[in-house]
């Protein structure tokens, strides 16, 4: 029978692969943006900062942006050793479409991919030049630099499809990607980050996509549901008749794009703990914007819970890009197996 043999957790912004020196072009984004989500709350970028005192200056010196960076890029490089050294014959990589891949015409709370193969496509110069501001400098870090067919594992997603559905969620099952934004039907950044930059863009270790809706009204799941499905996940891997191990990847998070450092401790605390409890009790009013993707973190957190693997945190970097507390707090978690 299949096992899960290692759970991780990444965080997965652009910040991490633009220059320190270039985080600012977030910042002109965060500025134009009325309806940063803080708490509860959205506001104006001028709210937020007397909001919160424009406290936050001296954490854009760019000395610091550089150690942050600097330790970012350590963690990421660590969590590949971790995944390397477990042996992981696959990887199920859940993560947050932004409507990238599904759109209004059809938006699954969560979904699971079961093609033999999927696309990873470089993106046009014209879609480059369409992003906003910051993103481009990041995005090509995400994406191979020709067109690439990544390996997965068929027959798992099939069975985690079937599993889950009994246990009473019916994913979405995408056998074939819409086209999607940029018109390619291949595999978006969430996933294509873990790829590229954990995994240093080699394809020797097949994948099954899953799709969690943390973003998009009217549907993203609660945090309760968004628990219980990682609960079903991690029971159908454990029914899977193949004697495989399995690794578990939650990509997104964590606090974004207003850094909430109390919450990120406390969630943090939570999946140390194994608290499903507070995992659980999460409000939807925390879980918007680019907080939204702790979702994903959630249901990695259930399915790993009572494997015996042990997490530990490799590394919880906040990294600010403005005055008002704008930025993304980068996490990253390994769940292993005891020493």
């Amino acid at each position: 029978m299949a096992h899960i043999g290692l759970a991780v957790g990444t965080s997965h912004a652009p910040q991490l692969s633009t220059p320190p020196e270039e985080w600012g072009q977030r910042a002109v984004a965060d500025r134009r943006n009325s309806a940063l989500a803080f708490r509860g709350g959205d506001y104006t970028f001028e709210q937020l900062s007397a909001l919160r005192e424009a406290a936050f200056a001296d954490e854009c010196d760019v000395d610091l942006q550089r150690a942050r960076h600097t330790a970012c890029r350590a963690a990421i490089d660590e969590l590949g050793r971790v995944v390397r050294a477990s042996g992981v014959d696959v990887l199920v990589v859940v993560s947050s479409d932004h409507k990238e891949v599904f759109g209004d015409e059809l938006l699954p709370p969560f979904a699971v991919y079961w093609g033999e193969t999927v696309r990873h496509e470089p993106f046009t110069q014209e879609a480059l030049d369409a992003m906003p501001p910051g993103l481009a400098i990041a995005e090509v870090a995400n994406v191979p630099e020709v067109s690439t067919v990544r390996r997965c594992h068929q027959e798992l997603a099939l069975h985690l499809i079937r599993e889950t559905s009994t246990a009473g969620f019916d994913p979405g099952a995408s056998r074939a990607l819409p086209a999607g934004k940029y018109g390619d039907h291949g595999i978006p950044h969430g996933w294509g980050f873990v790829l590229q930059q954990v995994l240093g863009g080699t394809a020797d270790i097949p994948v099954v996509p899953v799709f969690v809706n943390t973003f998009w009204e009217p549907n993203p799941p609660g945090a309760a549901r968004c628990h219980d499905f990682g609960t079903a996940l991690g029971a159908a891997i454990a029914t899977f008749p193949d004697d495989l191990s399995v690794g578990v990847v939650a990509s997104g998070g964590l606090s974004h794009f207003v850094i909430d450092e109390d919450l990120d401790r406390r969630f943090l605390d939570a999946l140390l703990d194994g608290d499903g409890t507070y995992l659980r009790s999460l409000p939807a009013d925390l879980l918007r914007s680019g907080s939204s993707e702790m979702r994903n973190w959630i249901v990695v957190g259930a399915a790993a819970a009572g494997t015996g693997l042990r997490p530990r945190v490799v590394d919880y970097v906040p990294c600010y890009r403005s005055e008002a507390g704008t930025g993304c707090a980068m996490g990253f978690v390994a769940w292993q197996e005891a020493a």
